[in-house]
């Protein structure tokens, strides 16, 4: 068989080499075969292909995690659409926004319970709307129910996707991602930039047929999509999603014991939770983990020892964004070599150095911007021919970040130059939220901040100056914010004020307010 330079070429030749091989679970209800996944997500990328659906077009999702939509969303990649997964906590108006900037054809969102507020948005848009859901069947086989405004008897007969084939070019995952200014920036990911960020995460964790994992953070996020889910699968390896659709620290580490999961990456705010749990009700057996993974956000070396002690497991901190398809740098093995607390380890799969603000390569122990360049990097933002010239300057994608390399070629990131809130793995645009502060008719200006937390990492507070004779509260703000911003986005302290601190010259820096206001805590 010829070897795969896209995603769904490897799966198709992984369901080929394992299809008997235990590839999704649904903990405590059923499983799905390599082979049978396989099938299912060719049936339903028929019948999206039979609904209209053309190469390039664009379809939303979104789901909790839940089995519909992994085979929905590998679904729409097998047909050469691009695959768009949103966060189902988002409100209308931010649903609007997502399916609007990413000229969506089709939403997608399970049958049982939908999602209001993004059909709603969908229905404003004129975007037509379909749903999913698997069901077990005679014999103990799963079968997929899928709507798209057609019978779906026609679905049974179309089972093959004549003359379709895959091509690593092909625009298979586009996703946000929060910028310094008020609009999020649009990151196209080709099926070439999937295929390629999969095998470095196989490749740097030897993920292999015999590994296991239980999939705990959100799959509309590139951490749980990319080094959860597709690289187990693209490995032969099994993953299981919770009953619940979501993490839950009461039943992780039985799901982890019941399908003798090897593994399991998570952000530092889950770990916390998973180690506090630990701590005050301990389970009566662990199981034997080869490592934890632990990305998205600085992970604490207090916290990453404690983890080791208690799980006896190596915590291997990685390094990684949505540009890149997730991966970007991370700590070995043991057997590869050391592992550094405080550290995200080597470069993975790609080149990268630390670049001077003219683009000299600094050399070790030196502070500049993370840059990197490889097969699993964007090529540019979606219509943002700004944050282009930025972003690839001097050939390199430049991450934003502030680093070095330590004289053993560790990375060891000191600062973001970028002002986003990164609270516990969700980055947020500080000015996204200004931007709907400003529109509560009684706020004249306003500055959201990250400060830091313990459990997050950082957490979101803001200044607000009211307008003249309004008697705005805290209370207000925030719940105005819950009503038109995601949960994760609302501030959870407002400081009312009549002045900002401002630079010599005037200017409102949001470095300064935040440690203005943390001061006064």
């Amino acid at each position: 068989m010829e070897t795969p330079t896209t995603l769904t070429g490897l799966l198709r030749r992984i369901a080929a080499k394992f299809p008997s091989r235990r590839a999704i679970s649904v903990a405590g209800k059923f499983d799905l075969t390599h082979s049978r996944l396989n099938e299912l997500v060719d049936l339903a990328a028929a019948g999206l292909v039979s609904a209209g659906i053309k190469t390039g077009d664009v379809v939303a999702l979104t789901f909790p995690n839940t089995v519909e939509f992994v085979i929905l969303f590998l679904a729409v990649i097998r047909a050469r659409a691009t695959a768009a997964p949103l966060n189902a906590a988002y409100t209308e108006e931010e649903f609007e926004f997502y399916l609007s900037d990413s000229e969506s054809k089709l939403l997608l969102t399970t049958s049982f319970e939908g999602n209001k507020p993004a059909q709603a948005a969908a229905s404003k848009l004129n975007i037509p709307c379909g749903s999913a859901s698997l069901t077990q069947a005679e014999g103990n086989e799963a079968e997929l129910s899928l709507s798209l405004n057609q019978p779906e008897s026609e679905l049974d007969s179309v089972n093959s996707l004549p003359g379709l084939s895959n091509d690593p070019s092909d625009v298979a995952l586009f996703l946000h991602t929060s910028g310094t200014t008020s609009r999020p920036k649009g990151v196209p990911l080709t099926q070439h930039n999937l295929f390629s960020s999969v095998r470095n995460i196989q490749s740097v964790y030897r993920l292999t047929e015999s590994d296991s994992t239980v999939i705990v953070l959100p799959l509309f996020h590139v951490h749980g999509l990319i080094a959860g889910l597709l690289s187990s699968l693209g490995a032969g390896a099994a993953v299981a999603l919770p009953a619940a659709g979501r993490f839950s620290a009461s039943t992780f580490w039985k799901d982890m014991i019941k399908y003798n999961a090897t593994w399991y990456t998570a952000v530092p705010t889950i770990h916390q939770i998973v180690l506090d749990r630990h701590l005050y009700n301990p389970e009566p057996v662990y199981p034997k983990l080869r490592f934890i993974r632990s990305c998205s956000a600085s992970l604490a070396p207090v916290i990453l020892g404690r983890l080791e002690e208690a799980f006896g497991a190596p915590v291997l901190e990685a390094y990684a964004m949505t540009e890149a398809s997730h991966l970007m740098a991370s700590n070995p093995l043991p057997e590869d070599g050391p592992h550094k607390a405080g550290s995200v380890g080597k470069p993975v799969g790609q080149e990268m150095a630390i670049l001077s603000e003219t683009g000299r390569v600094l050399e070790a122990e030196s502070n500049g911007e993370v840059c990197i360049r490889g097969p699993n990097v964007t090529k540019a933002y979606k219509n943002n021919l700004d944050a282009n010239t930025t972003a690839f300057q001097f050939g390199w994608f430049h991450t934003g970040d502030l680093g070095y390399f330590d004289p053993d070629g560790y990375l060891h990131l000191v600062g973001r130059i970028k002002e986003l809130i990164n609270r516990g793995g969700e980055k947020i645009s500080p000015i996204e939220v200004d931007a709907v502060l400003l529109s509560h008719p009684d706020i004249a200006q306003a500055v959201a901040f990250g400060v830091p937390d313990e459990k997050y990492g950082e957490e979101i507070q803001c200044a607000i100056i009211p307008r003249e004779g309004s008697h705005i509260d805290e209370a207000e703000v925030i719940r105005f914010s819950k009503k038109n911003l995601a949960s994760f986005k609302v501030p959870k302290k407002v400081f009312l004020t009549d002045s900002l601190p401002k630079t010599a010259t005037g200017k409102i820096l949001r470095r300064l307010v935040a440690e203005h206001f943390i001061s006064q805590t």
